[in-house]
């Protein structure tokens, strides 16, 4: 039973929010275009979910592996292998199922609609998950991980949002258009802001380890502008969305209350440092997956 809760918090579930607002999101945009399917649905939220476990379980191998767990500075919760609760071996054969298990769902995805795909849609989407696969092992681990070099913003930005949300999007309707871009990219820009609050939170620890991320090259008050700058475009990404695509009836700009708690979340995080910042790190991520959920059912009613 120990063995198995030690497990659990190594997948660290807090982070799982984001990964279901993307497919979450996704989904809406393409019902509000008469276009869903269950299956589609299922298969990818399990698909996000297990490619982000994956992720965090080869991010708690990385970082052990550099160092950067060890430093006595890190603000957040103890990693599993850094702690000593899951051995290296042990963490590099649930790295090894993980990659199965998505790369069995993600095959499954794909294949369950290839016939209303074209060949070369067929062949990206592959591409697109066997990317996705190397992204999640390779932000903390090997000799060029990109979370090292201050590009973890980026890839955060692009796989919860435009990724995961015009991909969902295009799984349930077969096309690609303009109608999830602006979502995908407010989506985009709170998982940004989740991972820069990480980042903020532990500034000493990343610079004794040598770990250099975005936040620490701008600094703690730059990274606190540079967080409102997200936040706010965030809430224009929406709003535009709406203006173009569900401006009426006007009870679908509901979801706008939940900006008003991401507004508290921005006050909050601008008082904060170090481990003070840690609680913000689930409450935004909380906030994305709120305004996905509301965000889709407000475009839909």
């Amino acid at each position: 039973m120990a063995k198995l809760k030690n497990w659990i918090s190594a997948f660290r579930l807090r982070t799982l929010f984001l990964a279901v607002a993307g497919v979450t999101l996704g989904t809406g945009v393409a019902l509000q275009e008469g276009k869903f399917s269950a299956i589609t649905f299922v298969l990818a939220l399990a698909l996000a979910v297990s490619i982000q476990i994956l992720s965090n379980l080869a991010n708690d191998l990385g970082d052990y592996l550099k160092g950067t767990d060890v430093t006595g500075n890190r603000q957040g919760p103890a990693r599993a292998v850094q702690s000593g609760k899951i051995s290296p071996g042990e963490m590099k054969t649930a790295i090894g199922i993980a990659i199965v298990i998505v790369a069995a769902i993600g095959l499954t995805l794909v294949l369950d609609a290839a016939e209303s795909y074209t060949q070369p849609s067929v062949f990206v989407l592959l591409g697109i998950g066997l990317v996705c696969i190397l992204s999640a092992l390779f932000y903390t681990i090997g000799k060029y991980a990109y979370g090292y070099v201050g590009l973890g913003d980026f890839f955060a930005f692009l796989f919860f949002g435009p990724v995961a949300v015009i991909g969902t999007y295009f799984l349930h309707t077969h096309s690609i258009g303009f109608q999830p871009v602006l979502p995908a990219v407010g989506l985009g820009f709170i998982s940004t802001m989740v991972l820069n609050i990480n980042n903020m939170r532990d500034m000493d620890n990343d610079k004794a380890s040598g770990k250099i991320t975005f936040a620490l090259r701008l600094g703690l008050k730059n990274a606190k502008i540079y967080h409102t700058l997200l936040t706010f475009g965030m809430f224009t990404c929406f709003l535009q969305y709406s203006f173009m695509f569900a401006a009426l009836p006007g009870y679908r700009f509901l979801y706008v209350a939940v900006f008003l708690y991401q507004f508290y979340l921005l006050t909050q995080v601008h008082k904060k440092t170090g481990r003070e910042l840690d609680p913000y790190l689930k409450l935004t991520s909380m906030s994305g997956f709120l305004l996905a959920v509301v965000f889709s059912i407000c475009i839909n009613i």
